[in-house]
């Protein structure tokens, strides 16, 4: 699961359902994937804006957006940028760099916004958290009624086949003078990752879950929600999709 962004849930404190707003609001979330290529995230931003011909000025919503890295480098591009996602302390880091055409807030993506943009971006696999299926259905829904009526969005998620099949099972990541344990396995149909670390003669345990979903998966959802599919890439070069061998699962629609 290197290759993706948001995978998490902590049963630090027992168990949390809303795991991901626990352990993405922790500094140490931050410092284990801090060696994240960014570099390639921003060519694969580039690739994107300029394959949906996003106009100058375009309104653009990042959706799940952590720290605003991305949103900032959309803003550079020229677009009107609204960053927004579940933690509030990522949130209240993002603002710092706010100004007229950056904003940034506190949102549950399950919910629609009420102002319409004209792309939407889910990046990093920023999907498939929930512990309630039918949740990942309203998100999607959410997302189609937050376009413009020529709005496109796009969901950035990890080709599950890929990353099962090259699962490494169990790692020690030293970040920071911390020594992340890892652990990773597949089981009811998520992919999970158990973090033991310590840090300051303190135990940490947090395990980030992510649905396993197919780009058949995917597709059943948007035909449930009235979504057309219109593209599908494989990597942040948007070439074409390969069920085994792509490392990501990009998808366009409105």
């Amino acid at each position: 699961m290197s290759a993706t962004h948001n995978e998490s849930i902590p049963n630090q404190e027992g168990d949390n359902q809303n795991w991901y707003s626990s352990w993405f609001d922790t500094p140490y979330y931050h410092i284990l994937y801090k060696d994240r290529n960014y570099r390639e995230a921003q060519v694969f931003m580039d690739n994107l804006t300029h394959y949906l011909n996003l106009p100058e000025k375009a309104k653009v919503l990042d959706l799940a957006c952590g720290k605003g890295r991305h949103s900032i480098y959309l803003n550079q591009l020229g677009f009107d940028v609204l960053g927004a996602d579940l933690s509030e302390n990522s949130i209240a880091e993002a603002s710092k760099n706010s100004n007229e055409t950056l904003h940034f807030k506190v949102h549950d993506m399950r919910e629609p916004f009420e102002e319409k943009f004209d792309a939407i971006f889910n990046l990093f696999t920023s999907f498939g958290y929930f512990e309630n299926d039918d949740d990942n259905l309203t998100t999607l829904k959410a997302i189609k009624e937050s376009l413009s009526n020529y709005g496109f969005a796009v969901i950035d998620f990890m080709n599950v086949t890929n990353v099962i099949e090259t699962l490494v099972p169990e790692e020690v990541k030293t970040v920071d003078e911390i020594d992340f344990h890892i652990k990773r396995y597949v089981e009811d149909g998520h992919i999970f990752k158990e973090i033991d670390f310590e840090d300051q003669g303190r135990k940490y345990h947090f395990t980030e879950k992510v649905k396993a979903l197919t780009l058949k998966d995917f597709q059943d959802l948007m035909d449930e929600a009235g979504i057309f599919l219109l593209d599908i890439f494989g990597d942040y070069k948007l070439k074409k999709f390969h069920k085994t061998e792509s490392e990501r699962l990009i998808m366009i629609f409105k």
